[in-house]
């Protein structure tokens, strides 16, 4: 059932309010454990715009049309999950109410991932103009340990850990599936809660990437703008700051590669080796979830499944 022609299907996912979202090639499902504790599971169809635009599926652009169609997916799970979940006697969310969420909450880290560590090497007066790669070192450790920082902070919260619980769950699903074991709540929980493909590595990824994509920003600027080093500090400063936050888009591009690459070839010593620190820091984001958070990461799992194995029966 699980597999079309013997191969795995590529299937990923991610947490949501008290469930999970699992997306395959033509099907996306949202599972969630109602306060009644029964499983509700929302399934429909979903169509990447790189069907229809065949160079959007090239390396590096096909990795941010999937960050954008999975910003936009999940905006959609978590309406979905979050009134689910609610109580009967709790007002329902509102789309407006979900995007505005998660519009501050990109906001929010846009400045506390971004600009936070960028002003803060800019204090400890080192110049991203004469020395770039120390700059920018520094400005990773800096985004790095902040990042680390938050996610050990929020853990602590009780909606936090569940939630990171789900996540756990999702990963076992997934490598249960790919290890071509039956779908079951024990074969799923013998698994690990790390996956190579996981979005926690792809944030890895761009922070680690960036130090030495964001160090030829300054060389660039320079070559194209001769008068760039007649600006005033302020001019300079948000000239570079604001290439650095265009170039986030090609980083994210860069990453899904990288990314992809290693979870693919995780047989070879090199790519393993660059998966590592993804992996570690899964271990923050990742909990052991029980019996009842992978019975529904299963759900979802399954209901994608089943729908591709159907519409592929229809078409032959």
């Amino acid at each position: 059932m699980s597999q079309i022609n013997n191969k795995l299907l590529n299937v990923g996912g991610q947490a949501v309010i008290e469930g999970v979202m699992m997306k395959s090639p033509h099907f996306i499902a949202v599972a969630v454990r109602k306060p009644n504790k029964k499983i509700t599971v929302k399934i429909e169809k979903c169509s990447s715009i790189t069907q229809r635009f065949g160079f959007l599926r090239l390396p590096f652009f096909r990795g941010i049309i999937m960050l954008f169609e999975m910003l936009s997916l999940g905006i959609k799970a978590l309406h979905f999950s979050a009134n689910e979940a609610a109580d009967e006697k709790d007002e329902k969310l509102s789309n407006a109410a979900i995007i505005f969420t998660i519009m501050v909450s990109l906001a929010f880290a846009l400045l506390l991932f971004v600009l936070t560590p960028y002003a803060l090497t800019t204090l400890l007066n080192i110049h991203e103009e004469t020395n770039a790669a120390l700059f920018n070192l520094v400005d990773g450790i800096i985004k790095l340990t902040l990042f680390l920082i938050y996610i050990v902070l929020i853990s602590k919260m009780e909606d936090i850990r569940r939630v990171f619980q789900y996540h756990g769950a999702e990963h076992k699903a997934v490598n249960c599936y790919e290890a071509k074991k039956k779908l079951t709540v024990k074969n799923a929980q013998s698994f690990t809660t790390l996956n190579a493909r996981c979005g926690t590595s792809f944030i890895l990824f761009v922070i680690l990437i960036g130090v030495v994509v964001f160090s030829f920003i300054p060389i660039a600027v320079n070559s194209l703008f001769p008068s760039f080093a007649a600006l005033g500090f302020i001019a300079k400063k948000s000239i570079l700051f604001g290439v650095r936050l265009i170039f986030i888009l090609p980083l994210a591009g860069i990453s899904y590669e990288i990314l992809k690459l290693s979870a693919y070839y995780q047989k070879n010593f090199l790519f393993r080796l660059i998966s590592l620190p993804g992996l570690a820091v899964q271990k923050l984001t990742t909990r052991e979830p029980n019996d009842e958070q992978v019975e529904v990461a299963l759900a979802a799992m399954e209901a994608v499944l089943k729908k591709e194995l159907s519409t592929y029966s229809k078409a032959y």
